[in-house]
């Protein structure tokens, strides 16, 4: 006869314990991979607005006067969360997404071998850089001619 103690259908502390430990190993086997898809997500979400930062910008540099791209662009930079649209208002005023973008410009004068390089140059190679978060995400490079 055993001990009036032993109750045969139920779980000691020490199973119990145990059952917990191989369940929040099977759940963080389970969960791991949902964690890391998040991050690249943000990743692509974020390469997408640069993208599309970058693109808009270089619209708006393109459809500018030819003679005027230069004086208008080249330095050009707009810092972390001051990122405007193309009527010049700050994104961050209407969309907290842009908070931590930041955009610059450069514009290079490109000769031909034709050209002797004091002619006024029909070329200008025009890069817009998109960063997020000081890290660049997006460099655009367009060649915009007369």
């Amino acid at each position: 006869m055993g001990s009036k103690y032993k109750n045969p259908n139920g779980f000691t502390l020490a199973e119990a314990m145990i059952a917990t430990v191989i369940l929040g190993i099977a759940a963080a086997g389970i969960l791991l991979p949902f964690t890391s898809g998040q991050v690249v997500r943000a990743e692509g979400v974020h390469r997408t607005l640069g993208a599309k930062l970058a693109a808009d910008l270089m619209e708006k540099i393109v459809n500018t006067p030819f003679n005027q791209i230069v004086a208008g662009y080249n330095g050009y930079s707009e810092l972390k969360g001051h990122v405007k649209d193309s009527a010049g208002v700050a994104f961050i005023s209407t969309d907290l997404n842009y908070a931590n973008f930041s955009r610059s410009v450069s514009c290079d004068s490109v000769y031909t071998v034709q050209q002797a390089g004091t002619l006024p140059s029909v070329f200008i190679r025009v890069t817009v850089r998109v960063s997020y978060g000081g890290s660049e995400l997006v460099s655009l490079t367009r060649l915009v001619s007369q």
